[in-house]
């Protein structure tokens, strides 16, 4: 549903109309979610094809995101910092930068991010933003994901913004005839001799410069239905939501709120000599104050930069923040950068969510930002406690099977239990928080790599009791039919997501090898016919269990939810 255009300034300081607003504003988005159309049928590997691991975005030319299409919250949230990463390089039309590099606009290496200036006129007007997770950029394991990584270096290729493609003098492609940038075959070679499956890294890589290139079309296409209207339409959208997240926010409480709580180790810290697993807790706390129309959270009390690859680069850590934000005011307004100028965000210089280098990072942008939303989201809970659910699974649950010959690399997040709601029942087996993307069909993942699932079905009895269930996790269990690597990057295997309002905590996760309880962050060199099984957390209960409605327990069991 769309905002009710009978709510926006008619004809003020941009001097459009709502009904014409509300046209340009829903067309923008559309030049978004094509763009991850483009990409995703245009892939070869199933993590973006299947599992539609990839964001899509259309930014103004002060680098402010003024559409996105709905795909993955941490990725979008971080993109303006790639954005300016790349205006600071002197783009030219025609120009597509390439980079992942965490320290300079990036996020975590194997999300690689194409950000093109659009100039359908000549001049750069606005940039396009494709940012995609390939499934190998190097690294010392298959996938670019290993558990005991203790520096980037380890963890794949860095990119700082470099131009993928160049364009220049005449290749915007604005006049019949002309070509568009020229592809930087140097800088593609220096890419592919640094990954594993260099032929799926071309093709995708190729994916995201025509998703980019389509959002160059469809600009001109609007500049030529809408002439100049369009820029200022960019400007008023930004303003419509800026003054919309303005109005949600004054209507919070003021105040100030904290919470807290713990990531399980770094996978480095808990294998040091004398240390009890157990003891290894990485805390992570947020103090949210609400102040009229303004919001701030700051993250005093964080834990410092850990040595293995939980930190978090200050862009995730933001994204987390945002997307709460947007999680606890109207869905409804059109997400872009109005929605994030209220918000201020403060972090410790070299804390978990402020690294400098060397850091690893890999872990951060996966797990680390799932801590953050968990503990920005109670924080608000004591604000605004009926827009708030239960904890969910809180991680992506990452499990990356690869060859270290390089003939394959697999990578998913599996779903889990959502929290239950003040009204409703948590939702089972859904990606949550900081990810969006889908499943990697049974049929895909067998056909695409040597590796055959055991079983896929969800966890009985793993969701929260309360007054409404914690949504159910999941288990999957797959043999590896050649020799691999298996790397996996997990939480809430020792801290359970937790119930609100009297609800019971959710299950614990479980990582299982050839039967065999593995730790949450482990990278290990397995034999063919190895079989990995993941149990993934459930859901958070709402509310006192007694107050159950009898009818629903009794659906309970028929439903499988419950064993007894």
């Amino acid at each position: 549903m769309s905002p009710d255009p009978s709510t926006s300034d008619t004809d003020g300081d941009h001097g459009i109309d709502a009904v014409t607003l509300e046209i340009l504003r829903n067309q923008f988005e559309s030049v978004a979610e094509e763009m991850g159309q483009v990409l995703i049928t245009g892939s070869y590997s199933p993590n973006i094809k299947e599992r539609q691991d990839c964001s899509t975005a259309l930014f103004d030319a002060d680098g402010r995101m003024v559409a996105q299409a709905e795909h993955i919250p941490v990725h979008l949230g971080a993109m303006p910092e790639a954005v300016d990463a790349v205006r600071d390089r002197d783009p030219k039309p025609g120009d597509v930068f390439v980079l992942n590099d965490p320290f300079d606009g990036g996020t975590h290496l194997p999300d690689v991010t194409l950000v093109s200036p659009l100039a359908p006129r000549g001049e750069v007007l606005g940039y396009a933003v494709s940012r995609a997770h390939h499934a190998d950029v190097g690294g010392m394991t298959p996938g670019s994901m290993p558990a005991g990584a203790r520096e980037i270096y380890q963890e794949g290729l860095r990119l700082p913004p470099v131009r993928l493609v160049v364009g220049g003098e005449g290749s915007d492609g604005s006049e019949p005839g002309r070509e568009r940038g020229t592809v930087n075959e140097d800088v593609m070679a220096l890419v592919l001799a640094n990954v594993r499956t260099p032929d799926e890294r071309r093709a995708d890589l190729r994916a995201q410069i025509a998703a980019n290139d389509r959002a160059e079309e469809r600009l001109g296409d609007l500049l030529d239905d809408h002439g100049d209207l369009v820029l200022d339409a960019f400007d008023a959208v930004v303003d419509y939501s800026r003054a919309r997240i303005e109005t949600e926010i004054e209507s919070l409480p003021d105040g100030t709120y904290t919470a807290s709580d713990v990531l399980e180790g770094d996978g480095v810290l808990e294998h040091r000599s004398g240390t009890d697993p157990e003891d290894v807790s990485i805390p992570i706390e947020a103090t949210v104050t609400v102040d009229g129309d303004r919001l701030t959270v700051d993250f005093e009390g964080t834990a410092e930069q850990v040595p293995g690859n939980l930190n978090a680069p200050v862009a995730v850590a933001k994204s987390a923040v945002y997307f709460v934000v947007r999680c606890v005011t109207d869905p409804e307004i059109p997400p872009n950068q109005g929605c994030y100028d209220p918000v201020t965000v403060e972090i410790p210089d070299g804390s978990l969510l402020d690294p400098s280098l060397p850091a690893a990072v890999v872990g951060g942008n996966v797990e680390t930002s799932q801590r953050v939303t968990d503990v920005v989201l109670a924080a608000f809970a004591e604000a605004v406690p009926d827009r708030v659910p239960a904890a969910s699974q809180g991680t992506m649950n990452n499990l990356i099977v690869g060859s270290r010959s390089g003939s394959f690399t697999y990578y998913e997040t599996v779903a889990g239990g959502f929290g239950a709601r003040s009204g409703k029942d948590g939702m089972d087996g859904v990606q949550v928080g900081m990810t969006n993307t889908l499943n990697t069909p049974v049929e895909a993942l067998e056909t695409a790599y040597p590796l055959r699932v055991e079983r896929y079905g969800f966890r009985p009895d793993s969701g929260g009791d309360g007054r409404f269930w914690g949504g159910l996790g999941l288990e999957r269990s797959l043999t590896v039919e050649r020799d691999a690597t298996v790397s996996l990057l997990t939480e809430r295997r020792r801290v359970p997501p937790a119930g609100l309002a009297g609800g019971e905590d959710g299950a614990l996760g479980c990582n299982l090898i050839d039967g065999e309880a593995v730790d949450a962050k482990t990278s290990v060199d397995v034999d063919a016919g190895t079989t990995v099984s993941l149990l993934t957390p459930g859901g958070g209960g709402h509310g006192d269990p007694a107050d159950r409605d009898p009818a629903a327990r009794e659906r309970d069991r028929a439903d499988g939810k419950v064993s007894e």
